[in-house]
């Protein structure tokens, strides 16, 4: 049970908004010695790692292609888009998304989407300039919502869809995890197939919400217009009062 320290290391890390390099290896650190692990199996196991999952950084590359994109107009054209669609929301836009991402991570296409390839310089666009054709102008509260409703739109999507994929690594990971540690025969298709009904409750679940997101949106700008009137009306009365005390 002292092994399970490593997890409550982490979720107390992130909660305190530590760096999460040095939250994930002082956990791993402390799970290793807590196994009975040496220094040297220790490290051992981190360089395993590693070179197991290097291809991870392959996103470093498309980088420079995504900002050379941006810099040539890929948001504007994302936002001119929007314009030219009546009938896509905000919230549209989200649940739309959300499908795509879901069920290309189900047949292992992680590399489609992602935070740097698709939410910044297509998605989040597309999704502010829906809103800014209903309600206007938006603040900037209101849009970092949008931006941050995307990056989460895209997380759902991928963390629910990829477990369908049965040469996903996370699959892998869990049937390795179960059969050195439990000595159960886990097949990477049972765990595929049980991950769908979970795929089915997030895409239905945070497809409504994504739905809500246009009516949340509108009672924010409504509050923010509110709120901007009575600014409006007391520096108006403050104004009214000056000139009435002047002589």
């Amino acid at each position: 049970m002292l092994v399970l320290l490593g997890v409550v290391l982490v979720v107390v890390g992130f909660a305190l908004r530590l760096n999460p390099m040095l939250v994930v290896t002082v956990s791993g650190l402390a799970t290793g010695l807590l196994g009975g692990m040496s220094p040297k199996e220790i490290l051992d196991a981190f360089g395993t790692g590693f070179a197991g999952s290097r291809s991870i950084v392959i996103f470093l590359l498309v980088l420079p292609v995504i900002g050379l994109v941006e810099r040539n107009g890929l948001q504007e054209q994302s936002r001119r888009l929007i314009g030219r669609m009546a009938r896509l929301t905000t919230g549209r836009v989200m649940a739309l998304y959300l499908l795509v991402r879901q069920a290309t991570c189900a047949i292992g296409l992680l590399s489609i989407g992602g935070h740097a390839q698709s939410v910044r310089p297509i998605v989040a666009p597309m999704a502010e300039a829906a809103a800014v054709k209903r309600h206007g102008p938006l603040s900037e509260r209101v849009s970092q919502r949008i931006r941050a409703f995307a990056a989460g739109t895209d997380n759902v999507g991928a963390f629910f869809g990829e477990d369908i994929f049965v040469a996903v690594g996370a699959v892998l990971l869990i049937t390795s995890f179960v059969d050195t540690t439990y000595h159960f025969a886990l097949r990477p298709l049972e765990v595929a197939l049980w991950a769908i009904p979970t795929a089915i409750c997030a895409l239905l679940i945070h497809g409504f919400r994504s739905l809500r997101l246009d009516r949340d949106i509108a009672r924010q700008m409504r509050a923010e217009g509110a709120r901007g009137e009575r600014r409006a009306d007391e520096a108006v009365e403050d104004l009214d009062g000056e000139q009435e005390v002047r002589p």
